[in-house]
């Protein structure tokens, strides 16, 4: 036999090799199963993992950090639901929130619950209306010392408010301390030299100047 039908019959028997592994259940399964990953066809998989992160993901104000679960501000969320919320948060978890800052709309819900205008509370916090404004519509963060003094004014509704719980007056019952607090901080003080105490919210050792002084206060608060 010469060397061409040699090669011939070679050839002719690699062909009938390859054509009958190609065609076993195994390689054809296989072959299925590349093609419809590679036209992406592998869609019920990735709806279950996105079932399984839903089903196990925080509440959605809240974030988890690199110190526990840091409260977040949402729409419809409450005002009185977030102050709890911060009340209860660690002072790690406060810097966290300071340092991301809250919802602009916040501003406008915080206002509200206080029954102060929003472009007062615009001003005590340091923050152009303007600017606040455009961040309330874009749904955008307020961060920086104006976040910092809209998160101490939430420590110090915080503060209002435990007092009104821890008081054992009638006058306690059905108090409004966001109300009040609207009120208080828009007094001169004399144990501010005068001053307002809306008037030191705008930076951080305002903020703890007025937080003590509210702390202090656990009798005539109701007057």
């Amino acid at each position: 036999m010469s060397q061409a039908s040699d090669k011939s019959s070679t050839l002719a028997r690699l062909r009938r090799r390859s054509k009958a592994l190609t065609s076993t259940p195994s390689v054809r399964a296989s072959s299925t199963a590349f093609a419809k990953a590679s036209a992406g066809d592998d869609l019920p998989i990735k709806r279950a993992k996105v079932i399984t992160v839903e089903a196990h993901s925080k509440p959605r104000w809240r974030t988890s950090g690199p110190y526990g679960i840091v409260p977040r501000y949402r729409r419809g969320m409450g005002v009185d639901e977030f102050v709890r919320q911060v009340a209860s948060a660690t002072p790690m978890q406060i810097v966290e929130i300071e340092r991301t800052g809250v919802l602009g709309s916040f501003l406008k819900d915080l206002s509200k619950r206080m029954e102060i205008p929003s472009s007062r509370i615009f001003t005590i916090i340091g923050v152009p209306k303007a600017t606040a404004e455009k961040k309330a519509a874009a749904g955008e963060m307020v961060a920086g010392s104006g976040g910092q003094a809209v998160v101490g004014m939430v420590r110090l509704l915080a503060i209002a408010q435990e007092i009104v719980a821890n008081s054992t007056a009638s006058e306690a019952k059905g108090f409004d301390a966001a109300k009040w607090l609207g009120q208080w901080i828009e007094r001169p003080q004399p144990s501010l030299g005068g001053r307002k105490p809306a008037d030191l919210l705008d930076t951080p050792t305002g903020i703890e100047v007025v937080t003590r002084l509210l702390g202090s206060i656990e009798s005539g608060a109701y007057q």
